[in-house]
């Protein structure tokens, strides 16, 4: 049992080491993950109390720094002498466990500032959560530890588990477990039932947790930080991540960026990503797009790993924390049963996995141990008889290994049916074995019961290799972890530098200070030609200017639909042009239309292909995001777009027009001509290049439609949105 000793500061600094940093806060949260001394305000001596546990679970673990409990009602604790307040420890104190009600909390963190602690984790609900006088509560705490120098976990959390050390802060019940920590898994999430439900089925399933930290309501620290900390951790090689929602983009990107320059990998579940959270937008883009594309396109593009739901998130962890990266999209799979094997390719094909053919090589070494009955090619079916023959529970292991070895494999995925008992086990052995010496990953699963399979469940879980419940499951989380063939775009400098002027002329435009011709003029966008007519007879003369039939719309700077308000008319004869320009000013007129500027005479382009480009720009850190889509009035009908972060290349733009299901129209659909596909794509990628310079700024923009002519004939970007969701005008 620890004793109140000092605590050993040479030891702890050397414990130190994994948490260097040039950010210093991490050495800060460094301190409540493993802290040389821990002291319990408010702790309880009543058994049956959640106030006594942390105590008791500080002991059990084996906690090694020195414990300190505080309640001037107790004289002694645990065997442990107890003290009446902060003040009255003799040795330094690095982190409070803070067990007292939320009217006191923040009187605890002062305290806890003049002994020189450096942390507090708060307990207590009471604040935020609960209204208006419970958020001044929470305001008043994250004030008090911003003053005294103390970070805060919390409130209304269940506090922090870290294995390595013993540290087990919390008051979960799932804590009761035999924990293990050598996974090399952390977990950090708001929701305390959810993670504590994590905690117990990790457990459950054989992953003992390296660390787990439930955040609360994230007065001061929030998880983003807090997993920041456990990925600079050398004891920590996955993180899992639970959010309610995620708001900070410029820290998640650091983060997702900072776990791939490790070399480590992050899974993460967000709730609350429906459309019930979605924004109101006066694009159509956004309002297609939603409020989390950012987020998904950041996660996406750094490696992140985003999954649907607890389970997933407990899978891909295990997963991804016990077995070799997967390099591309291939399966192998090998089964006992012929229907379990076409159940396989069932599943891989509907997560967009790939079952190559087998080479003749892999079949040729593979013929002698599969029968007459099996089969070669993939599936590979090598029936219950390769286990009645000598040396069988080693062959398992040697199909794997001549599967593996096939270059057009990039996984290996064995599902055992009714393979039971020592025989199972024996299997277990091979195959843990063989999955040490391939140089490619190798999922199991394994359609037996749990009773006649758990000895061998035993071995795999011991190995650290998860076993999966079902086929849907291992090529759910194949699916999951397998690469995506997008990569993130590389903006070059002459780019950069030739976007100065039209960021700058973007932000004009927003603010309705530039007009739409000079900003598709510096993007190098072509665009009908065009004049603003502010009386009936200068519109009857630009139109005959142009000889034939033109366009005719309201010009209004704030207008974001012109067609919701019938503000759009084609095909207008010139000798029609006056009376149509009365009609339209008498529909913006009865529609209300602010700051008219008359009406927009346009020559009209020739049919083509018609796209939408959209951007969309938030206040919230993340990047912005470029789309591109099928265009025109059926755009939120069919929604078919591509999205990524701004800014991208013309290659990455043609890249997203070939992901539409509308490229056909775009390549020459039925004996059409192809449409200029390289104009089209430099269009995207001009605009790309001026959003991502107006980054941090709200914005909505959009192209709708832009017309591609055939091959070589270019674009034409006929109606432009530009607009701040924020600006109080709109």
């Amino acid at each position: 049992m620890p004793d109140a000793a000092e605590p050993d500061v040479d030891s702890a600094k050397a414990d130190s080491h994994q948490w260097a940093s040039s950010d210093p806060s991490l050495h800060e949260l460094s301190r409540i993950l493993h802290p040389r001394s821990v002291a319990l305000v408010g702790v309880s001596g009543r058994a049956e109390s959640l106030n006594a546990r942390p105590l008791r679970y500080l002991l059990d673990r084996g906690y090694e720094g020195a414990i300190y409990p505080i309640n001037p009602n107790y004289d002694e604790l645990e065997g442990l002498r107890c003290y009446e307040n902060l003040a009255d420890v003799p040795e330094p104190v690095d982190l409070v466990l803070v067990l007292v009600a939320a009217s006191q909390s923040a009187a605890i963190v002062r305290q806890a500032g003049t002994v020189g602690a450096t942390a507090a984790v708060i307990f207590a609900s009471g604040f935020a959560e609960t209204g208006a006088a419970g958020a001044e509560l929470q305001e008043e705490l994250r004030g008090a530890g911003r003053k005294a120098g103390v970070r805060v976990l919390g409130p209304n959390c269940q506090g922090v588990i870290y294995a390595p050390t013993g540290m087990a802060a919390t008051f979960t019940a799932a804590a009761d477990r035999p924990l293990g920590g050598q996974s090399g898994v952390a977990y950090v999430g708001q929701s305390g039932a959810v993670g504590g439900s994590v905690l117990d089925l990790a457990a459950e399933m054989g992953l003992g947790l390296t660390a787990w930290v439930s955040t609360g309501n994230q007065a001061d620290l929030d998880l983003v930080e807090v997993a920041a900390a456990l990925v600079e951790d050398d004891a920590v090689q996955v993180v899992m991540l639970y959010a309610e929602v995620i708001s900070d983009g410029a820290a998640y990107t650091h983060l997702a960026q900072q776990v791939r320059v490790a070399g480590k990998h992050l899974v993460v579940l967000v709730s609350g990503r429906s459309d019930a959270g979605r924004r109101a937008a006066a694009s159509h883009t956004g309002s297609m797009l939603g409020d989390d594309v950012a987020f998904v396109l950041t996660s996406k593009r750094y490696g992140v790993t985003l999954v649907d739901d607890v389970d997933e998130l407990l899978a891909v962890a295990a997963t991804v924390g016990s077995v070799r990266d997967m390099q591309g999209r291939r399966v192998g799979v090998i089964t006992t049963s012929g229907g379990a094997g076409s159940l396989a390719a069932d599943h891989c094909a509907s997560h967009d996995l790939e079952l190559p053919e087998l080479g003749p090589d892999a079949q040729d070494r593979l013929a002698p141990l599969v029968p007459d009955f099996g089969a070669l090619a993939n599936p590979v079916d090598v029936t219950a008889q390769l286990f009645n023959r000598d040396g069988s529970a080693r062959a398992l292991g040697e199909v794997c290994t001549i599967v593996a070895e096939d270059p057009e494999v990039d996984l290996v995925a064995v599902v055992l049916t009714m393979v039971t008992g020592e025989l199972g086990a024996a299997v277990a052995k091979d195959l843990t074995a063989t999955a040490s010496r391939l140089d490619k990953p190798l999922f199991v699963t394994w359609l037996a019961g749990n009773g006649q399979t758990k000895q061998g469940r035993d071995i795999f879980r011991a190995a650290g290799m998860p076993v999966f419940k079902s086929v849907g499951d291992l090529a759910r989380t194949a699916g999951l972890l397998a690469p995506s063939s997008s990569q993130p775009a590389q903006q070059s400098t002459a780019e950069a530098a030739d976007t100065d002027d039209t960021v700058g002329l973007l932000r004009e435009c927003v603010a309705g200070r530039a007009s739409e011709a000079r900003l598709l003029t510096a993007l190098g966008i072509s665009q009908p030609a065009s004049t603003v007519a502010t009386n009936a007879h200068e519109a009857a003369a630009a139109a005959e200017g142009f000889g034939r039939p033109v366009a005719m719309k309201v010009y209004a700077t704030l207008l974001a639909h012109k067609s919701d308000v019938g503000g759009v008319l084609l095909g207008v004869l010139p000798a029609d042009a006056a009376d149509v320009y009365d009609e339209l000013m008498s529909r913006a007129t009865e529609h209300a239309v602010d700051e008219v500027g008359g009406v927009l005479v346009q020559e009209m382009i020739s049919p083509g292909t018609e796209l939408i480009i959209g951007a969309t720009s938030a206040a919230d850190g993340y990047a912005p995001v470029i789309t591109v889509g099928i265009g025109g009035v059926t755009t939120e009908l069919y929604r078919d777009v591509a999205s990524e972060l701004a800014p991208v290349t013309a290659e990455q733009a043609e890249a997203m027009l070939r992901r539409l299901q509308g490229w056909p129209l775009l390549a020459g659909f039925r004996g059409a001509a192809p449409a200029d596909v390289k104009a089209a794509a430099e269009a995207v990628a001009s605009v790309s290049r001026a959003v991502a310079g107006l980054a941090g700024q709200e914005l909505e923009f959009e192209i709708n439609p832009l017309i591609v002519a055939e091959d070589g004939g270019g674009a034409f970007a006929v109606d432009l949105l530009a607009h701040s969701p924020s600006d109080s005008r709109s």
